[in-house]
């Protein structure tokens, strides 16, 4: 080659091939802007991606159950309750209770819930009792601060629904700018996007871990330069056959050169999730009002300390329940002056029952101990 001739261009050395980004599946929650309406389907996202969150609805649900209708009339008694218990509330369910279930469910959801009594043909009977979807439904204020009209949702406006004696409405812990209630997920997308994001980094490193990545790096001499693209495409080929291997046969790489092989990621250190998570999960189950324990989560020191959490808890469903009585003494009412009763109902809940029976028994046992010594000193 002539000295004054420039010498062929030689073809580059492959890049480094860039991956696609990746998201967790429920990236509903990276699109979150805070200070905005409710969404339902954002706080079943936070459900469905967070089982702790889950359980502790559940949990919620079963414990805020078991009531009953007692009513002045005795005689109305036994048929009352039998309504209470064979009510048709759909889809192959029965009784009032599993009516509440779903009421419940909804009410901690969306932050209200709505459910409607159905009459039969001859409006003389209760023939279900049912609950609706709450995203169908919008709530609007009427003339006055006590007055509010339940309307259909439809494409663009929507229809007041005619009978609203039959429509029955809770808001959940309701705000003077909330005053329709609000959700118990609410305060929740933030925190649950990081811990998401946490839980879908250590999925990924734990799959590079069991399905490792390798950069092979050949650094020739200077007399083979005019051959690297070549030995670089040798050595890829022979190195994507032997990691392609499916017989459980074991395959040799043999190279000339100077050639370097490293794990990618292997230098980088895992970061520890345990602190981080826990941080969070602390944040979230707060705002359930569910003990740590009750999920599963060994945070408590001392049983003193569960104990004083169960009562906490107990607080809580009190007042949860306190905000279902409007809805369940309606329906009662309606049934009894149906059927030609008094109307005056009172609603009896099972007790809430979360401590240790042989500590209960041993308070007991100390109480009527400190009572006899009472009158014995007196």
């Amino acid at each position: 080659m002539k000295w004054w001739k420039k010498p062929d261009p030689k073809p580059p050395a492959p890049l480094v091939q860039v991956r696609q980004p990746e998201n967790h599946p429920f990236a509903i929650l990276n699109r979150y802007s805070p200070l905005q309406s409710p969404e339902t389907d954002l706080y079943r996202a936070i459900r469905e991606a967070l089982p702790i969150l889950d359980a502790a609805i559940w949990k919620l649900v079963r414990l805020c159950g078991g009531v009953r209708p007692v009513a002045r009339d005795l005689n109305a008694q036994l048929p009352l309750e039998r309504f209470w218990t064979t009510v048709n509330t759909g889809w192959g369910q029965r009784g009032v209770q599993s009516f509440l279930d779903r009421y419940l469910d909804d009410l901690f959801t969306s932050g209200h819930a709505l459910g409607e009594i159905v009459l039969d043909d001859s409006a003389s009977e209760i023939a279900a009792l049912l609950c609706a979807d709450s995203k169908q439904i919008d709530v609007k204020t009427g003339t006055s601060p006590l007055d509010f009209r339940l309307c259909l949702r439809q494409d663009a406006h929507s229809v007041e629904l005619p009978w609203q004696d039959l429509l029955l409405f809770t808001p959940f812990q309701p705000t003077a700018d909330h005053p329709f209630g609000v959700s118990l997920l609410s305060s929740m997308p933030f925190l649950a996007g990081i811990l998401l994001k946490i839980f879908q980094a250590t999925g990924k490193n734990w799959e590079r871990a069991g399905n490792l990545r390798f950069a092979v790096v050949c650094k020739p001499g200077d007399a083979d330069d005019s051959f690297a693209q070549e030995r670089c495409d040798q050595i890829a080929q022979q190195w994507s056959a032997a990691m392609q291997s499916h017989d459980n046969a074991i395959r040799d790489f043999v190279a000339v050169g100077d050639l370097d092989v490293k794990v990618i990621g292997s230098d980088g250190p895992v970061l520890d999730s345990q602190v981080p998570v826990r941080q969070l999960l602390e944040q979230l189950v707060a705002r359930t009002g569910i003990p740590p324990f009750m999920l599963g989560l060994s945070w408590s020191a001392t049983e003193r300390m569960s104990v004083q959490q169960a009562d906490l808890l107990t607080s809580e469903i009190t007042a949860i329940r306190r905000s279902l009585e409007p809805v369940l003494s309606r329906t009662a009412e309606l049934w009894l002056r149906l059927h030609g009763f008094h109307d005056q109902v009172s609603l009896a809940w099972d007790d809430i029952n979360l401590q240790d029976l042989v500590e209960e028994a041993r308070a007991e046992l100390y109480h009527t101990q400190a009572q006899k010594l009472k009158e014995e000193l007196s």
